[in-house]
């Protein structure tokens, strides 16, 4: 059943629970068939309130930062598999305590940690932390610049001519990130430049961390390849895989509700000012670059149609989004419903300006609606000093 948004305050974040738990669905049945582990990528989804739904199809969580790390043990209830470009010194401990998996972006890094690592774990036997490292193959069909962790002068993992014959000691995993949104004959071509560069130390580690990027649960997306791939490195290397995708969880789960708040005529162009904001509360959006689909709107001008440049409610002049189209002229108050909003929108929102974030809230399966959060001024407050 479509969403009910009578009730719904604007603007909201409204993420549908059936569809979450269709797309877990489907990547559980991945992981199975495949014989792998594949887990939460914080960075593009940590809507806490649904962890709990997450955690009843996998088994564990990716961060990136300490925060991430402490979200994933207060609900999800597990230890974090993590990845820090660049470790702090002051949080390093604390880091040991809530991991189970600690990969290191660079060789530098893990000549100056892997002491502290080593004596964590013969110190807590129970508790022993999984190292490994990231690697970079030097190959990537990622477009934009800004997404792609292979370019010359990436910050992201260390190329084979940084390593000898055989992994550092204490090392047993490889981990590696190249994937944006690509489907799983991109991962098979990746994973020919990884073998090629990699594959003697790959026979020498216990787990290999495919990253993100694995959108299997789009539509067309060939998921028998990807099963087909992972049990064949497992095959290989008789090593355990690991995959932590982020959009494919919440693909296409969610929308972000919005009301026309006023309408211009400017220069011969119609704009229409919105309660949210591009830049504020859709920055993936001007980032990636990619235009947003409107429920009920044509996604490109219709000409003899009413069109609209849509712009958000900061005073940034590039608040705004490219032209749609609809079937009847907007007025002030009309509500939009832009979708798929979940995954890589609510975790780069900002109080910019001064704006309210969108509320937060969740369409339950029972078709009701709960509203998990609501923003104000103690927000924006603790932002600042």
């Amino acid at each position: 059943m479509p969403i009910d948004y009578s009730n719904i305050p604007s603007p909201c974040y409204v993420l549908d629970e059936s569809r979450l738990r269709s797309n877990l669905s489907l990547i559980d049945e991945v992981q199975k068939a495949a014989g792998c582990n594949i887990i939460l990528a914080l960075k593009a989804f940590s809507m806490y309130s649904v962890f709990p739904v997450v955690g009843e199809y996998l088994s564990g969580a990716t961060a990136s930062s300490l925060n991430e790390i402490k979200l994933i043990n207060e609900f999800l209830g597990v230890k974090a598999h993590t990845y820090i470009p660049a470790y702090l010194d002051v949080e390093f401990d604390e880091v040991l305590k809530r991991s189970s998996h600690l990969t290191f972006n660079t060789l530098s890094q893990y000549n100056r940690f892997i002491r502290r690592v080593q004596d964590y774990n013969q110190t807590n036997p129970e508790q022993k932390i999984s190292v490994g490292i990231r690697v970079n193959p030097q190959y990537s069909e990622v477009e934009a610049e800004m997404y792609n962790p292979c370019i010359a002068g990436s910050r992201l993992g260390e190329t084979r001519d940084k390593f000898g014959e055989t992994l550092p000691g204490g090392v047993d995993g490889i981990h590696f990130h190249t994937l944006c949104e690509n489907g799983s004959e991109t991962l098979q071509r990746t994973l020919a430049a990884l073998e090629e560069k990699f594959g003697d130390l790959l026979y020498q580690a216990k787990w290999l961390n495919m990253g993100g990027g694995h959108l299997m649960t789009r539509q067309g997306y060939d998921t028998d390849l990807l099963i087909r791939l992972v049990k064949a490195i497992r095959a290989k290397y008789d090593l355990e895989v690991i995959l932590e995708p982020g959009s494919a969880i919440a693909w296409q789960t969610g929308t972000l509700y919005s009301t026309v708040l006023d309408i211009m005529d400017s220069q011969g162009i119609h704009v229409a000012i919105l309660d949210v904001s591009f830049a504020a509360h859709m920055p993936d959006t001007l980032e990636m670059p990619y235009k947003p689909r409107i429920e009920g709107a044509h996604h490109e001008p219709v000409e003899g149609k009413p069109t609209y440049r849509l712009g958000g409610m900061t005073c940034l002049a590039g608040d705004y989004m490219g032209d749609y189209s609809f079937d009847r002229p907007l007025e002030i108050g009309d509500k939009l419903v832009f979708e798929d909003m979940i995954h890589y929108t609510m975790v780069k929102t900002t109080t910019f300006n001064g704006v309210n974030l969108p509320s937060i809230g969740i369409w339950q399966k029972d078709e009701t609606f709960r509203l998990v959060r609501s923003y104000g001024y103690e927000s924006f407050k603790d932002h600042l000093s």
